[in-house]
């Protein structure tokens, strides 16, 4: 259904329309009519215009010297107030002249160039400028704001300093920055582990990996502080003990956005909890049926875990399935899958992407009306250089490879934190470079996807993940119903080396024996005795002497 008409043109003596024209571009999009004037349009030309088309706004641009505007508009106003039917008067310029036009109190709305692609959907959806602090134009849950955006992603990042003051006080000031349309509390692993459990505290460890929250009323504090500017949605990581406790103490402080769990991390392979593998896998299942029963969106931050120990890229790519598989076999209906790129950081960007669209094709291979998946991007930690400078054009060249996959979701890692913890300043500032990436690729971005090698990469990925979990199945399917979902199972695997990565902490029961090695841009499994490269056929038959019937 169309929402009217918007008349666009540059006014007076000035001849630059592109702000104009991609407005009126945004404007098609979303269902208006357009009509494009052009350049240097005075008064009378407008009125003519106005007159025939009636329309429902009227955008005018001005991009010279303030003065000069000045003298432009009473011949404008003059001209609206010989209309009978009057449209609103939209105005677009650079922020010394867009001041003059707010002064003149002729405009109904001024955009200053401050504002992004997003703010401008937003206006068109709504009529209200982003610049209005008002909560309802704000949604407030996940999935109703990434409708509300699309097709600008939102944006996420995590936020949680030493100092709880400082972090309280971080988070008023990246709320009112209005850049950021996600805060993610990084707690510290006191606060993650013994939140219900003082005495086992170590005060130590106090802030060590984030911000720490002693009570309930800290949390519900921490959320009071961004309910301002755009009302950017909270989340939390999932506790590594007492997760059902946690899960619902988020829910009830901070209106938790989704859940975020990993299937087979955070326990003690490795040392990030004391849980075994097994109850760990039991309790991440119970998390997330319990969230799918709320509505809930959840987030199994899975695959990334084992290429940040560098486990090859097969491995990654199997278990973007097997983390979507178990979400859907536990009844969660929105699923948020992440996609870490630049893991491990010496993969080329052409090798990452293949390996990014295998995950996504196979992940995405389980989506139906009733579980649906929403695309989660971000750069690897690992991949950013601790020179702030250098990691300023990391970020921005990651983001860029991941706008290929079109992603719902950017989670934004701050340039500082090979080096330290995001401050505010350096959270909005990162925020801000990926903002340009998004505006600079989001309409007609070179489609690196339909590169050769890259097919041929994803293709290879594929097959070589759905060899190991036709595997997986073969080996288990007379001990259960459902190896994919069966806790032992998944245990056993990663005990037997099936699922192994290099950097898994050694003991008696887990092996992480793998090799890899990055050859052509690949992460691949290698032996050392042998000096060669393995496919999963290979790797599976010299650890477990068995291959597929």
């Amino acid at each position: 259904m169309k929402k009217g008409i918007i008349i666009g043109a540059s006014i007076g003596n000035c001849v630059h329309v592109a702000g104009v024209a991609h407005f009126l571009n945004l404007a098609q999009d979303e269902g208006y009519d357009t009509v494009f004037l052009g350049p240097a349009i005075d008064a009378a030309s407008m009125e003519k215009v106005i007159r025939h088309y009636s329309p429902r706004y009227v955008a005018v641009g001005y991009r010279l010297t303030p003065e000069n505007f000045v003298k432009i508009i009473p011949s404008f106003m003059e001209m609206n107030s010989r209309l009978e039917k009057k449209p609103l008067w939209l105005f677009g310029g650079t922020p010394k002249v867009a001041q003059k036009a707010k002064e003149s109190g002729f405009f109904d709305v001024v955009f200053d160039s401050t504002e992004d692609i997003d703010e401008c959907i937003q206006f068109l959806r709504t009529g209200i400028h982003a610049k209005d602090n008002i909560i309802e134009h704000y949604s407030q849950d996940l999935v109703s704001r990434i409708a509300q955006k699309k097709p600008y992603p939102l944006l996420r990042h995590h936020f949680g300093l030493p100092s709880y003051q400082e972090t309280l006080d971080g988070i008023n000031t990246i709320a009112k920055s209005k850049v950021l349309d996600v805060i993610s509390l990084g707690i510290d692993q006191n606060t993650q582990q013994y939140f219900f459990r003082p005495e086992m505290r170590n005060k130590e460890m106090d802030g060590a990996g984030g911000v720490p929250i002693r009570s309930e009323e800290e949390f519900k504090n921490l959320k009071q502080a961004s309910e301002k500017g755009n009302y950017p949605l909270m989340r939390c990581y999932s506790g590594t003990a007492d997760v059902m406790n946690f899960a619902e103490m988020l829910i009830n402080t901070i209106s938790n956005a989704w859940c975020a769990v990993p299937l087979c991390w955070y326990n003690e392979i490795d040392g990030r909890g004391t849980r075994k593998l097994h109850i760990s896998i039991e309790e991440a299942q119970r998390l997330m049926r319990w969230h799918g029963e709320r509505d809930i969106p959840v987030e199994l931050n899975e695959p990334h875990h084992w290429g940040l120990r560098d486990a090859h890229d097969v491995i990654s790519v199997a278990m973007s399935f097997i983390s979507a598989y178990n979400a859907k076999k536990n009844n969660v209906k929105d699923y948020i899958a992440q996609y870490m790129f630049n893991v491990p950081g010496s993969l080329t960007f052409s090798m990452d992407l293949a390996k990014v669209l295998a995950q996504l094709e196979m992940t995405e291979s389980l989506a139906t009306k009733e579980f649906r998946i929403y695309r989660q991007v971000r750069a690897g930690l690992p991949f950013l250089s601790s020179d702030a400078d250098v990691a300023k054009g990391q970020l921005a060249a990651s983001t860029q490879l991941s706008m290929a996959i079109e992603p719902h979701i950017i989670h934004v890692v701050g340039y500082s934190e090979a080096l330290e913890a995001a401050s505010s300043e350096v959270v909005i500032e990162s925020c801000k470079i990926v903002r340009g990436v998004i505006r600079s690729v989001l309409y007609g971005n070179a489609d690196l996807k339909q590169d050769s090698a890259v097919q041929r990469r994803k293709k290879e990925l594929i097959s070589e993940a759905t060899y190991l979990l036709d595997f997986i199945n073969q080996e288990y399917r007379d001990k259960s119903d459902d190896p994919f979902s069966d806790p032992a199972v998944l245990t056993e695997c990663i005990k037997r080396g099936i699922l192994d990565a290099p950097h898994i902490l050694k003991s008696g029961e887990f092996r992480g024996e793998l090799k890899t090695r990055i050859h052509e841009g690949k992460c691949l499994a290698y032996d050392p005795k042998e000096r060669c490269f393995l496919n999963e056929k290979q790797r599976l038959f010299r650890l477990t002497g068995k291959e597929l019937y």
